[in-house]
C-alpha cells in the first residue's frame, strides 16, 4: 500500500506546477549525445508528450551536431569549431540542411507521434530571420569568420502558434535566412532562446549531455544549482563557463533579459529529468534566473 501512497503523493508534488503551466509555452531545445542514443531521446520525448497531455504547450528546437560532424566527415569536409560554434562553408551548409531537415527533424517528429503526441515538423527558415555572425578574436582582435553562420534578430511566430492553435507540438530545426536570401545556420541554443523570448514563453530548457552548470567540470558534485544572471560574468571571467557552454549560457542570460520566465539547463541522460526539473522543488539540473 505504501508505494502507491508514493505514487499519488508525486502525483500531488506536480499538480500546482501543472496548474501553473498549462496553456503556457515551455521551449525544449535538445541536441548533443542526446540524440546518438535512441533510448534518451525517447525518454526525453516522453516527457514532452507528457507535458502536452497535461495542456502545456511545448515547442522543440533541436540540434543534430554529432549527426551532421559524420556526414561532413563522410563528403570529406572538415569540421572546425570557433568558440564553441561551427564554422559552415557553402559545401557544408548543403550538407547540413540535408542531415538536419530529412534526418534528425524526421526522426524527432515520428518519435514523439510514437508516444501519443500531435507533432508537426517545421523548418527554421521559415521562422528565423538572421545577420551573419561577426567578432573579433579576444586575444589578437583579429576578425573572426564563421561563414553562414547567423545571428537571429528577427521571428515570425505565426507558423509556430499556428502549430500550437491545432494542438501540434512545432519541432524546429536551427536555420535561418539572411538579408542576403541565403540559408544560414543558426546554433541551436541561440535558436531556442530567440524563439522563447518571442513566444513570450513560461520556461525555456536546455537538454544536453551534461547534469548541468558545473563548477569543476570533472565533478558532478559542483553543480551550480542555482544561478542568477548578475553571477554569471564572473564565471565566465573565471573561465567556469567557456567552450561549448558559453553560448548557451549567453542564450540563458539573454532569454532571461528579454523576459522568459526561467531557464533550465538539465541532463538528458537521465530518465525524466525534463519532467523532474520542471514538476519538482528540488529540480535537477541547474536553474537561471533574473
Amino acid at each position: 500500500m505504501n508505494q502507491y501512497i508514493s505514487k499519488a503523493e508525486v502525483l500531488i508534488e506536480a499538480l500546482p506546477y501543472i496548474q501553473g503551466f498549462r496553456n503556457e509555452i515551455v521551449v525544449v531545445k535538445f541536441g548533443g549525445s542526446v540524440m546518438e542514443s535512441a533510448e534518451q531521446m525517447s525518454g526525453i520525448l516522453v516527457d514532452v508528450a507528457f507535458l502536452w497531455t497535461c495542456g502545456i504547450r511545448p515547442v522543440i528546437v533541436h540540434g543534430g551536431g554529432k549527426a551532421i560532424s559524420r556526414a561532413l566527415a563522410a563528403a570529406g569536409i572538415p569540421t572546425q569549431f570557433v568558440q564553441g560554434l561551427r564554422v559552415t562553408c557553402e559545401k557544408s551548409m548543403a550538407v547540413m540542411e540535408r542531415v538536419i531537415k530529412t534526418e534528425t527533424n524526421a526522426a524527432v517528429v515520428a518519435m514523439l507521434r510514437e508516444h501519443g503526441a500531435l507533432a508537426e515538423g517545421l523548418f527554421g527558415e521559415r521562422i528565423f530571420h538572421v545577420h551573419r555572425k561577426t567578432g573579433k578574436d579576444p586575444a589578437t582582435g583579429d576578425p573572426l569568420d564563421w561563414g553562414f553562420v547567423g545571428e537571429p534578430v528577427m521571428c515570425d511566430t505565426g507558423p509556430v502558434h499556428e502549430l500550437l492553435q491545432r494542438g501540434m507540438v512545432p519541432v524546429i530545426c536551427p536555420l535561418g535566412v539572411g538579408d542576403d536570401g541565403h540559408l544560414y545556420n543558426i546554433n541551436a541554443d541561440n535558436a531556442a532562446a530567440a524563439l522563447a523570448k518571442a513566444l513570450r514563453a513560461k520556461k525555456l530548457a536546455f537538454v544536453s549531455d551534461i547534469p548541468g552548470l558545473l563548477r569543476d567540470p570533472k565533478d558532478p558534485a559542483t553543480l551550480i544549482h542555482t544561478l542568477k544572471v548578475s553571477d554569471a560574468p564572473a564565471l565566465m571571467k573565471d573561465g567556469i563557463v567557456g567552450g561549448g557552454m558559453l553560448p548557451k549560457i549567453q542564450s540563458c542570460i539573454d532569454a532571461i533579459s528579454s523576459g522568459v520566465g526561467k531557464v533550465h539547463i538539465v541532463d538528458g541522460r537521465m530518465p525524466h529529468s525534463l519532467l523532474l526539473e520542471i514538476f519538482t522543488q528540488t529540480g535537477v539540473g541547474t536553474e537561471i534566473i533574473g
